[in-house]
């Protein structure tokens, strides 16, 4: 494939608004997580949660969007300069040659929610002020990015569980190589809400300590929020020594479950290995392995016997969750911004919460400086929707 420029990325988590203290998070080995104290949920677990965000406002003209997961996109993007680089692109290919493709698994759903809580005890009626279509349906995040930057280009939303936010870098370099825009807003958006934290507690893979991805003692996950965004652009004339590029994309689907991999990450290998072919890889040519790492028993162990297979023992690899918690249909942005920082300042970041990672793996528990040219970030979802990216330095 033809490399895409990422040109400007952000991401707000738990770990703080933007991507300045997500980089010193990382370098100082800090989680997060804290015990769960969100309204209305009682569970014994771990959450990332972005503070701060039931107070944002959308302006009055986006009132129709109001809910938690477009408050925290809002914040989102108000980062790192992300939306004067979009308001920029604008100005340079017009607003309807740019498109906008994010991921999510619940959007605003929260909304739902609550709205079910306040209904009509007699006729079951839910609040009249709740819009369905500019909260809980999945395209509304997008739909409010759009209006939020006056962008008329092409806009899905993809819902693939974990892989979701991963999957639109696909979504945007096929409308990129398509002729159809010239550039694309791509990243995710998922907030807290009662499905997620209650839904994954029933399906009993939540941890009630901080997660801890490849622990040989690993029980669970820790679920958080957060809300990633790179703007992509065609390569146009000479490149910066420090730009950052989108060199591959691999997908695949093994349906070998409904919520767990195929034991032996069978479609993990082949997402992987369809990635470097696209950037014209080999294994030996990636520096370091952000892994998808949710820190339960049967995730973990499938995608490092997918890694071993196609990599071997000598990559450096980790999973980032301990710091940011699983953000579900975000994670793949936020994980994609993380690669982007490990090459701009060259470093490779470790796992907190991890304590006796995996054996016959190059896991590492603390970040270190190091040269990093190329990175592959893996994103896995329920249903065995796979997806890794390649993102490299400009050679």
């Amino acid at each position: 494939m033809n490399p895409l420029l990422i040109s400007r990325y952000t991401a707000t988590s738990c770990l703080g608004r933007g991507i300045g203290p997500m980089r010193d998070a990382l370098a100082a080995g800090r989680s997060g997580l804290k015990p769960c104290d969100f309204d209305g949920v009682a569970l014994e677990t771990w959450i990332g949660e972005v503070a701060g965000t039931e107070a944002e406002v959308l302006p009055a003209h986006l009132g129709g969007f109001d809910c938690r997961n477009n408050r925290l996109a809002q914040i989102g993007f108000e980062q790192d300069g992300f939306a004067d680089a979009v308001r920029d692109a604008i100005r340079r290919y017009g607003a309807d040659r740019i498109g906008v493709f994010l991921g999510t698994s619940t959007a605003g759903i929260l909304e739902t929610e609550l709205a079910y809580q306040r209904r009509d005890p007699a006729s079951g009626a839910l609040p009249a002020a709740f819009n369905y279509a500019g909260s809980h349906n999945p395209f509304s995040v997008a739909a409010f990015v759009q209006a939020a930057f006056g962008l008329r280009g092409p806009a899905s939303v993809v819902s693939s569980a974990c892989s979701s936010s991963a999957k639109v870098f696909a979504s945007a370099r096929r409308m990129i190589e398509a002729g159809l825009i010239d550039a694309a807003i791509v990243g995710g958006v998922d907030s807290l809400c009662l499905t997620t934290l209650y839904g994954f507690a029933s399906l009993e893979l939540t941890s009630r300590q901080a997660c801890r991805p490849f622990d040989l003692g690993r029980d669970g996950i820790s679920i958080g929020e957060a809300a990633a965004f790179a703007l992509l652009e065609r390569v146009d004339g000479p490149l910066a020594d420090d730009a950052i590029l989108l060199l591959g994309v691999g997908e695949s689907s093994d349906a070998y479950h409904m919520s767990s991999p195929h034991p032996e990450g069978l479609g993990a290998r082949r997402a992987m290995e369809a990635a470097l072919a696209a950037a014209g890889l080999e294994p030996g040519d990636i520096d370091y392995i952000n892994l998808h790492g949710t820190a339960t028993p049967s995730n973990d162990s499938a995608e490092s016997r997918a890694v071993g297979a196609l990599f071997g023992a000598a990559t450096a690899c980790s999973s980032t969750k301990g710091a940011t918690g699983h953000t579900l249909g975000a994670a793949g942005g936020v994980e994609a911004v993380i690669a982007a920082l490990a090459l701009r300042d060259g470093f490779l970041p470790g796992s907190p919460n991890t304590r006796e990672p995996e054996p016959d793996m190059n896991y590492l528990l603390a970040s270190r400086p190091a040269r990093v040219r190329r990175v592959l970030s893996n994103s896995f979802g329920f249903g065995g929707t796979n997806c890794s990216l390649v993102i490299g330095r400009a050679q």
